[in-house]
C-alpha cells in the first residue's frame, strides 16, 4: 500500500500525477483554504503534507498530526510553518529556493518601473476617459537610470535584482546582517554595503527582499519611512509584515514618500482597505514568482522534496537538517 499524502491547495494536474506514482494522494483541486480543524482531520492518516504559504502549520497542528513525517512547502518563505515545533517532533521541513530567483527579480523591476513612472495611475486615468491633451507636467515620475538603488536583504534574489541595475547605470547600495564577500559584491553590480540608516537616507528606490521573522516584523515602520527621501519609492516583494502597512499608508497620504509598489501585505489577502484609496501605490496580489515555468518548477521542486523525505533520503532543500539521524 502506498503512503498517503495531503496536498492543501490546487496545483498543476501533472504534478499530482507525478506524486501519485509514489503515494496515495488526496488533493484539493477545488482550492479551498482549510482551517486548522479540517487540516488536522484530513491529515489523520497521512504521512506527508504538501502545502504553501497560505496554509498555517502551527505547533498545535503538528502535535495533533502524529503520523506526519515530512512537510513540503511550495515556496521559499516558510513563516507559515512552526519550524521549531516541527524540528522538536523530528519532522523534516523543506522549501523551494533558487528556482524562482530570476523570475522574482524580474518582477521586482516590473514593480519598480511601474511605481517610479506612475504606470498604473496613468492607465487608470486613461481608462476613465480623462485624456484630452498632452501636458508638460502630466504624470511626472522619477528617473530610474542613474539613480541609487537600495536593497534591504541581499540574498540570492537581492543579488539578482542588483545585477539588473547595471543596464540602468545605477549605483547599488545594500544592507544585510552579514556583508557579502567582495566577489559577491562585484557580481552584484559592485554593490556597496551601508548601514540601514544610510540605506534609508540615500536610496532613490528601495527594494525589500528580507525573509519574514519576528526579528524583521515591521522592519520598515514610521521611523524608517521618515528617514527616506520624499522623492523615494519603496518596493516590497518580500513578505507582508516586514512593512508596517498603517505607517506606510500614512506616509503615502502625507506625501512623505513619493510612491510604493507592493506585492505583499499584512494579513493578505485581506489587505488594508486604505491602500485602495491611494493613487501613489501600485498593488499586485503576491505574484512575484508567477511565471508559468517558475511556478511549475516550484511545484516539482516541492514534490521532489516530499518524495525524497518520505523515502528516507536527504531532501534537496531541507530547512532543518538536525532532524536527520547523525551518521
Amino acid at each position: 500500500m502506498k503512503p498517503k499524502i495531503l496536498m492543501t491547495r490546487a496545483v498543476f494536474p501533472d504534478v499530482i500525477t507525478y506524486l501519485a506514482e509514489h503515494f496515495e494522494v488526496e488533493s484539493n483541486q477545488e482550492d479551498r483554504i482549510f482551517d486548522d480543524a479540517e487540516l488536522v482531520r484530513r491529515m489523520h492518516d497521512k504521512v506527508g503534507l504538501y502545502c504553501n504559504t497560505s496554509q498555517r502549520v502551527s505547533a498545535d497542528i503538528i502535535a495533533a498530526c502524529p503520523s506526519m513525517r515530512v512537510i513540503a512547502n511550495m515556496a521559499v518563505g516558510y513563516n507559515n510553518i512552526d519550524l521549531a515545533a516541527a524540528t522538536r517532533a523530528g519532522i523534516p521541513v523543506t522549501n523551494t529556493p533558487d528556482v524562482l530567483n530570476e523570475t522574482t527579480a524580474d518582477f521586482a523591476w516590473a514593480l519598480l518601473m511601474a511605481t517610479a513612472r506612475r504606470v498604473t495611475e496613468a492607465e487608470h486615468w486613461l481608462r476613465a476617459g480623462k485624456w484630452e491633451k498632452w501636458t508638460y507636467d502630466g504624470f511626472l515620475g522619477a528617473d530610474v537610470h542613474g539613480a541609487t538603488l537600495g536593497i534591504l536583504g541581499m540574498g540570492r534574489i537581492g543579488q539578482a535584482i542588483a545585477r539588473r541595475a547595471k543596464g540602468f547605470a545605477m549605483r547599488v547600495i545594500y544592507h544585510n546582517r552579514t556583508r557579502l564577500a567582495p566577489h559577491e559584491e562585484q557580481g552584484a553590480n559592485d554593490a556597496q554595503w551601508v548601514s540601514k540608516e544610510a540605506l534609508l537616507a540615500q536610496a532613490d528606490h528601495l527594494v525589500l527582499v528580507l525573509p519574514y521573522s519576528a526579528a524583521t516584523h515591521h522592519a520598515i515602520g514610521a521611523a524608517e519611512l521618515a528617514r527616506m527621501k520624499p522623492s523615494a519609492t519603496l518596493i516590497n516583494i518580500a513578505r507582508g509584515g516586514i512593512v508596517d502597512d498603517v505607517a506606510l499608508i500614512a506616509a503615502l497620504r502625507a506625501q512623505q514618500l513619493a510612491a510604493a509598489g507592493l506585492d505583499v501585505f499584512e494579513n493578505e489577502p485581506a489587505l488594508h482597505a486604505d491602500f485602495l484609496t491611494l493613487s501613489n501605490v501600485v498593488l499586485t496580489p503576491h505574484i512575484g514568482s508567477a511565471s508559468a515555468p517558475t511556478r511549475r518548477a516550484m511545484a516539482y521542486c516541492a514534490a521532489d522534496n516530499l518524495i525524497a523525505g518520505l523515502q528516507g533520503k536527504m531532501p534537496p532543500n531541507l530547512l532543518n537538517p538536525e532532524v536527520l539521524p547523525r551518521k
